[in-house]
């Protein structure tokens, strides 16, 4: 919930505020001040955030791992369109040893996180360029001595599909996509009578549209992102992207006009960013 907020709304002011007012936020979902403080110095020991002390007021912004993940996140969350591809696949190879099988593990979070898929043990395949978020693990795990890495085309013998039915699990995506489109169908036509009519609060929209975008980036984790060439001819993950862009857009407004009210309190509104529009997000894709 706390990365949400970062990448919904901190980053675009200033990318810092302080923990009273991420206290404040927090306790419109329920979430009381142990457990936010809890929270957040888990993210800052894993390195996500990192603080400042400002008088007696002490101060998170994201690291600049958080910032790079983040902005991976928004890239995909708010590219609501398939994109087209190359026909080029990337793969990645490793033998990483025994002794450092913590890395191992490490590394295929990471690689399920940015839309890799595997058929076989320690090899991992994507249509996506990614070469730069590779090269990016690498180095962060230390493990160039371990892996190899190739862009190529696949000659066969059989189908690129056939390539993407052993590597994810679409019909299980689907599933989940499907259950999203049933929730938030009703959600959306509920809340654009409500909003319309003036019977939702700024803090209700702001609670709603946090709780939409935490829900979709779930999908983060298991939809690779395929390009529109290697998807289903049906492939419901469109709707499903149509309808988060439409409720996204309808809360927007009063979302942010909440978001401010709380962080100007004790926060530099002077760090917006003046090119930002809640409404015409510039990661939208038209």
């Amino acid at each position: 919930m706390i990365f949400t907020i970062f990448g919904d709304y901190i980053r675009h002011y200033g990318n810092k505020i302080w923990v009273g007012s991420l206290i404040q936020l927090l306790k419109e979902f329920g979430h009381n001040d142990q457990s936010v403080r809890v929270a957040i110095s888990r993210m800052m020991k894993l390195g996500w955030v990192n603080s400042e002390k400002k008088g007696k007021k002490s101060y998170y912004y994201l690291t600049p791992r958080g910032v790079s993940r983040i902005e991976e996140a928004a890239s995909r969350i708010f590219k609501l369109d398939p994109h087209d591809w190359d026909g080029k696949w990337r793969m990645l190879m490793y033998t990483i040893p025994e002794e450092k099988r913590h890395i191992r593990d490490e590394l295929r979070k990471e690689l399920l996180w940015s839309g890799f898929g595997s058929s076989s043990n320690g090899c991992w395949i994507s249509p996506n360029n990614l070469e730069k978020e590779v090269q990016l693990l690498i180095e962060k795990y230390d493990i160039s001595s371990y892996v190899d890495f190739f862009v190529s085309e696949h000659k066969g013998p059989q189908t690129n599909q056939s390539l993407v039915d052993r590597s994810w699990p679409l019909k299980e995506i689907e599933g989940k996509y499907e259950q999203f489109i049933s929730t938030y169908s009703k959600k959306y036509i509920i809340s654009k009578s409500t909003v319309q009519s003036g019977q939702m609060t700024d803090a209700q929209c702001f609670v709603e549209r946090t709780n939409l975008v935490h829900e979709y980036r779930k999908f983060l984790f298991t939809d690779p992102g395929l390009p529109k060439e290697l998807l289903p001819t049906m492939w419901n993950g469109n709707h499903a992207t149509l309808l988060f862009g439409q409720y996204y857009k309808l809360l927007a407004e009063p979302a942010s006009r909440f978001f401010e009210d709380v962080f100007r309190k004790d926060n530099d509104l002077s760090h917006k960013d003046e090119s930002y529009d809640a409404v015409d997000h510039p990661m939208i894709v038209k």
